[in-house]
C-alpha cells in the first residue's frame, strides 16, 4: 500500500453500535484515537443498550452497510479493519464481498458469536458463512473460549485443550490466531496464545477483578490499530494485549451496574 504525508493513516471498524459508549464502534473509534489512526465506521447493527444490558437491536439495510464500506475506501487511506459482531449470512457475505475488492488491507476478525448470558448470537447459517467467508480472509482471527469452542464443536476446559485448540483455528483458514484466554481459570494469570506460520507465543499477565465492558472490542481494534500502523501480526498482538491491560486498569463506571468500561485515554476524574 501507498501512503501519502496529506493523508493519515486509517483504521476501519465494521460492527455495531453501542448506545452506552462501553464496546463496539464507540470502543473501537476510542481505540483508534489512542492510536494515532484517524477512525472509520460501518455500522453494521445499532443497540440501545447500557451498562446493564442491551435492550433493543436494530440492523440497517445490507445495501447500506455496503454503502458505508465503500464510502470509507473510496476517500480515505485505509491501512486496516476490525470487524465485530455481524448478526445474518447476508451481513457476513455483504462485507466479505466489499473487502474482496481490498486484498492487501490486513483484517482482524473478532468473531462476536456468544452473548455474555451465553445466548448464541447468530444462527448456523452465518456462522458457516463466516467460517468460509471471513476466517479465510482475516490477517488475525481473535476469539475467546466460548466462540473457540463454538467454531470447533469442542471443549476447552484446560491449558492443554487451548494449545490444541490454538492449531485448529488456524487450520481454518486466518494468517495467525489469537485465543484469549479470559474465560479459561488458569490461576492468577490471564493467558492469552497466538501462533502464525512463523511465531508463536504465550502472553501472560494478572488477572484483574475488573468486570470490563467491551474488552474483545477494544483488543481488536487495537490490533487493527497497530496493524495499520505497520507491525507485524504478533507484535500487534503483543501491543494490543498490553493496552487493553492498561484500559482496563484505569476503568470507571459511568452507569449504576458494576459493569466497567474502559479508560481508554487515562482514568477518568470522580
Amino acid at each position: 500500500m501507498s501512503h501519502t504525508s496529506a493523508r493519515p493513516r486509517s483504521a476501519l471498524t465494521i460492527a455495531g453500535s453501542d448506545s452506552g459508549g462501553g464496546a463496539g464502534i464507540q470502543a473501537d473509534l476510542k481505540t483508534f484515537a489512542a492510536h494515532g489512526v484517524h477512525g472509520l465506521s460501518a455500522i453494521a447493527a445499532l443497540t440501545a443498550q447500557h451498562t446493564r444490558g442491551v435492550t433493543a437491536v436494530h440492523a440497517p439495510p445490507v445495501a447500506f452497510l455496503r454503502a458505508q464500506i465503500d464510502a470509507c475506501f473510496d476517500d480515505f487511506d485505509v491501512c486496516g479493519v476490525k470487524i465485530g459482531m455481524l448478526a445474518t449470512a447476508e451481513i457476513v457475505e455483504a462485507v466479505a464481498a466489499a473487502l474482496a475488492l481490498h486484498p492487501d488491507v490486513p483484517v482482524v476478525l473478532d468473531p462476536v458469536m456468544i452473548a455474555t448470558s451465553g445466548a448464541k448470537l447468530l444462527d448456523d447459517d452465518a456462522l458457516g458463512a463466516l467460517r468460509e467467508r471471513l476466517i479465510p480472509r482475516a490477517h488475525v482471527l481473535t476469539p475467546n473460549l466460548p466462540e473457540a469452542e463454538l467454531l470447533l464443536g469442542r471443549r476447552i476446559a484446560a491449558g492443554a485443550d487451548a494449545d490444541v485448540a490454538l492449531a485448529a483455528l488456524r487450520a481454518l483458514g486466518a494468517q495467525g490466531v489469537l485465543l484469549k484466554g479470559g474465560h479459561l481459570d488458569e490461576g492468577d494469570e490471564v493467558i492469552d496464545r497466538y501462533a502464525d506460520a512463523a511465531t508463536a507465543f504465550a502472553h501472560r499477565a494478572p488477572r484483574l477483578d475488573i468486570d470490563g465492558h467491551g474488552t474483545g472490542c477494544t483488543l481488536s481494534s487495537a490490533i487493527a490499530a497497530r496493524l495499520a500502523l505497520g507491525d507485524e501480526a504478533a507484535a500487534a498482538c503483543r501491543a494490543g494485549i498490553d493496552y487493553v491491560h492498561r484500559a482496563m486498569r484505569d476503568a470507571y463506571r459511568p452507569g449504576r451496574s458494576a459493569v466497567s468500561v474502559l479508560g481508554h485515554l487515562g482514568p477518568i476524574a470522580s
